[in-house]
């Protein structure tokens, strides 16, 4: 294992720069997820690490060892990609052993180090199979355990679950999961998806526009999200917002008239201030019947999934419908007039530059 210290890293192709001054520590055996939208230099920094990118500026440390200048073979790391990356005219065992055997390892060293990772990721069945012969979730397995055989101090993996199915993406996390567990081996994971960040991450990175907005572990992010970009991006359906101004100490006036409560502090704030409350989806109170305090809306869709049920609906003339998730029994359907409860301490209250109030 290794633990990875990021020291002020840049990263900047011609004029443009897409990494700005990245610190971050990743401790020995941590399993450290980089989420964010697409652009924001998740799978630039992954390949920074790896040794695929040069680093323009600032430090990268794996284990007592400054790295910047030494070629991906000998920084101690195997990296997964996307794209599996297998060649089709090997075997499975042939490709999992293919990195020791540029690296000199004897016969029986690289079939002990393959029957060893095949037996990890329960593909003892498929070793003398060629690629065209295996599922996309094998293949992923395949290359996971072409990894697995260089025990690796760092495994990097660059949103492996892409080209998965969902159903497929949902065993590969349980898979994964089971992985570090066993391995105990640090692990640096990219994805978009940032259900695959909230279950198999020991704490996430979020990153927007070449920078860390926070880091956090899943539930801290979830519950104590820095700014509305974060809240936004961590949930999913994700956080409603609604605009408003302040009406007075923890009170919100929405467009339509009504007001909400919170119990964020908004004291450095002045009266008439520009703010907007965030709720997640699960914790609005749907009803068909008016109480106190409660907002009008108008529901567009009702999705009934089941176990539960989806109500998108809009509070008078704002732009964006809020999504509800209620219970499945719930009697509001689309066209209803609905009343929305809206519980202080659920809300969120961000300033108007996007940042938590606490």
């Amino acid at each position: 294992m290794a633990h990875l210290k990021l020291k002020g890293l840049r990263k900047s192709y011609a004029e443009v720069e897409t990494l700005h001054g990245i610190d971050l520590d990743i401790q020995d055996g941590e399993f450290v997820v980089f989420v964010g939208p697409s652009g924001c230099g998740k799978s630039t920094l992954l390949r920074c690490i790896a040794g695929l990118e040069e680093i323009t500026a600032g430090e990268l440390w794996i284990g007592d060892q400054l790295v910047n200048e030494v070629p991906p073979a000998k920084r101690g790391i195997a990296m997964v990609f996307q794209s599996y990356a297998l060649y089709p005219h090997m075997s499975v065992a042939e490709n999992m052993a293919f990195g020791l055997r540029l690296a000199g390892f004897t016969k029986d060293a690289m079939k002990a180090a393959v029957a060893r990772a095949a037996q990890i990721l329960q593909i003892e069945h498929l070793l003398d199979r060629k690629p065209k012969a295996l599922s996309g979730g094998q293949r992923q397995r395949v290359a996971i355990g072409r990894a697995i055989v260089r025990k690796p101090g760092v495994f990097l993996f660059d949103e492996p679950l892409s080209n998965l199915d969902a159903a497929l993406r949902v065993q590969m996390r349980v898979e994964l999961s089971r992985l570090h567990r066993e391995l105990q081996t640090t692990m640096v994971y990219v994805t978009h998806d940032q259900v695959e960040a909230m279950t198999l991450a020991n704490r996430i990175v979020v990153l927007s526009a070449g920078r860390i907005e926070q880091v956090g572990t899943p539930m801290e992010l979830y519950h104590r999200p820095v700014n509305r970009f974060v809240a936004g991006f961590i949930g999913s359906p994700k956080m409603n917002f609604i605009e408003g101004t302040l009406s007075g100490p923890s009170q919100v006036r929405l467009a339509d008239g009504s007001n909400v409560t919170v119990t964020a502090d908004s004291g450095r704030l002045a009266v008439g201030a520009k703010v907007t409350v965030g709720i997640r989806p699960e914790h609005i109170v749907a009803s068909a019947t008016r109480t106190e305090g409660a907002v009008q809306a108008h529901v567009q869709l009702a999705e009934h999934l089941g176990d539960s049920t989806y109500l998108h609906v809009t509070v008078g003339n704002a732009p964006e419908p809020l999504t509800i998730r209620t219970d499945p029994e719930n009697p509001l359907n689309t066209g209803d007039t609905a009343w929305l409860v809206l519980p202080p301490a659920r809300c969120f209250l961000f300033d108007e530059q996007g940042i938590t109030l606490p």
